[in-house]
């Protein structure tokens, strides 16, 4: 089985029993090591003691006069956001329990990169032994913001800090620019003909989606998101890709991202949306529960629509949170 997501850290976790990952001091360490935690050449001693410390014994307890000792102010609440995100880690029974909580009573001032490194470890935990490239591909929508393009009328989807940095060297290179190219163009666009390079590249994130034109893409996205579903919720749903929503008696449906939930409510709610909203709509599914006991009675037996959507500027910033908190469910277990 080739290894994919490495910098998802799921080497420095081990598994519980069951399907979730303990929270080790390998990777309480992973986040002590940030930038944002390293005291730079000018931190005060009360800094570089408090980080040495929590290297050698990254569990510790932390007094609050040793945040008050430490003199840059920037740097004392960098301190209180991770210390207070590490005592919700090592509340949790796993790392998937903790990101439930997380979603469900509030993050209350984790960085939302954060829970982003959250879900990418819990994916990767999740899609083990997956060897579809399509599934991975789409997969990554969960915690990578994507740029949406438009190239000869197919929708595609790139990794939205990839695009930057092409954009980036777009503009220290004014011959390139000239050509008036999408930087998506330099990128390979995932098909049966190189879907097995994905496995050399999980990491670097640069594969293009075709969410558009491609339904192996959709199917991918549909399967992802019946992964996430049982693995947090331990709830079986079967999701399948739509073209078009012709329901005139729809229960429930769940945004994928923000801009998706604001149409759907717009929808619900009998108003009229713009056609250039509609335009911005890149999938839909149908989602139906393998057993109607854990789903609220007036849903029951019908289908919850999902909708994916990309914003004005062209942003697809999926919400997997809305997947766990956003269902119409009696019963759900922690993994």
């Amino acid at each position: 089985m080739p290894e994919f997501w490495v910098s998802s850290g799921h080497h420095l976790t081990r598994r519980a029993e069951g399907r979730g990952l303990l929270v080790t001091d390998e990777m309480l360490l992973a986040y002590l090591a940030r930038p944002e935690l390293v005291p730079p050449p000018e931190a005060c001693e009360a800094e570089r003691a408090l980080h040495a410390r929590l290297m050698q014994a990254p569990r510790s307890a932390v007094a609050d006069r040793e945040l008050a000792a430490i003199a840059d102010a920037d740097a004392r609440d960098n301190w209180r956001v991770m210390l207070a995100f590490r005592e919700r880690l090592l509340a949790a029974r796993t790392v998937e329990a903790a990101y439930l909580d997380l979603v469900r009573r509030g993050a209350n001032g984790t960085p939302p990169l954060f829970l982003q490194q959250l879900v990418h470890l819990i994916l990767r935990n999740a899609l083990e032994g997956c060897e579809d490239p399509y599934v991975l591909r789409a997969a990554e929508l969960f915690f990578r913001p994507q740029r949406l393009s438009v190239v000869d009328g197919a929708a595609l989807l790139a990794d939205a800090e990839v695009i930057e940095a092409h954009e980036a060297a777009r503009a220290r290179s004014p011959l390139v620019a000239m050509l008036g190219q999408e930087p998506v163009a330099e990128l390979d666009v995932l098909d049966d003909s190189n879907a097995w390079t994905y496995w050399s590249r999980s990491d670097a994130f640069t594969m293009a989606l075709n969410i558009g034109g491609n339904p192996r893409s959709r199917e991918g996205l549909a399967r992802a998101i019946e992964v996430w579903i049982r693995h947090l919720l331990t709830i079986e749903v079967a999701v399948e890709p739509l073209a078009r929503i012709e329901d005139r008696d729809w229960r429930w449906f769940v945004g994928l991202d923000s801009e998706a939930t604001q149409i759907g409510n717009a929808l619900w709610r009998g108003e009229t949306v713009a056609p250039e909203a509609f335009e911005r709509v890149l999938a839909l599914f149908s989602l139906r529960f393998k057993d109607a006991s854990q789903v609220e009675p007036r849903v029951a037996g019908h289908p919850v629509y999902l909708i994916l959507a990309a914003t004005a500027d062209r942003m697809v910033r999926m919400k997997p949170q809305n997947l766990v908190v956003g269902l119409p469910v009696l019963v759900s277990v922690p993994a």
